[in-house]
């Protein structure tokens, strides 16, 4: 498909990233045909247009850019998604692999770049920022690894121990023992590869807060 073929939404809250964004896609001879400044707007446009790509920033206020796709994923839509943030830390990432986002970009990246970002997409491949250093990919994925090990009862511990939940809180909503919330515990650092020292996974669930709730 050409790219003048391609349709494209834009979701951003700030203004001059959409329009900017906007006016160089459509001199390129791509087909904008919505923008959105939250996330409830770029879910409907998106219902509607069924684009080839849509760009989303992670940001935005009703819904953010997970969000959004996290809403559309049984949708049985055509469109791939890229990310366009500031953020650059890993669990971003770790994030938009998870929901099931094709590219990530940083906003401050060039044209060439993006457009390099929507050939790869439209491959049916994965594409992400070249500001980022070369093993970032192989990080992610082997983030994303150790993640897809837990069991469902092993992240929602992980969900309420984000929550500041102490462990008796967690066996009354769990309505299970200290010792099988232990067990859980035990089982999460082993398959997370973390060292078994005190706080082990409070520290890893707060410097993974972007993910937590994609669990």
């Amino acid at each position: 498909m050409s790219k003048t073929n391609l349709s494209v939404i834009l979701a951003d809250d700030h203004p001059l990233m959409l329009t900017g964004l906007q006016q160089e896609l459509e001199q390129a001879g791509y087909k904008v045909v919505a923008t959105a400044t939250n996330g409830t707007s770029a879910l409907e446009a998106i219902h509607t247009h069924n684009p080839d790509i849509a760009f989303l920033d992670i940001e935005m206020p009703f819904l953010n850019g997970f969000e959004v796709v996290n809403r559309l994923k049984d949708q049985q839509l055509d469109t791939r998604f890229i990310m366009m943030s500031y953020h650059r830390q890993k669990g971003f990432v770790v994030q938009a692999k998870t929901v099931g986002v094709q590219g990530y970009l940083l906003k401050e990246d060039s044209f060439e770049e993006i457009a390099l970002c929507i050939a790869e997409v439209m491959k049916g491949n994965y594409y992400y920022s070249k500001s980022f250093e070369g093993d970032f990919e192989t990080m992610a994925n082997e983030e994303l690894r150790k993640i897809s090990l837990l069991t469902p009862s092993e992240r929602t511990i992980i969900r309420l121990i984000s929550q500041n939940k102490t462990s008796l809180e967690i066996c009354e909503t769990l309505n299970i023992s200290k010792r099988t919330v232990e067990k859980h515990r035990t089982n999460i650092i082993a398959k997370l590869e973390l060292e078994p020292v005190a706080n082990t996974l409070s520290v890893w669930i707060n410097s993974h807060t972007e993910i937590i709730n994609s669990l």
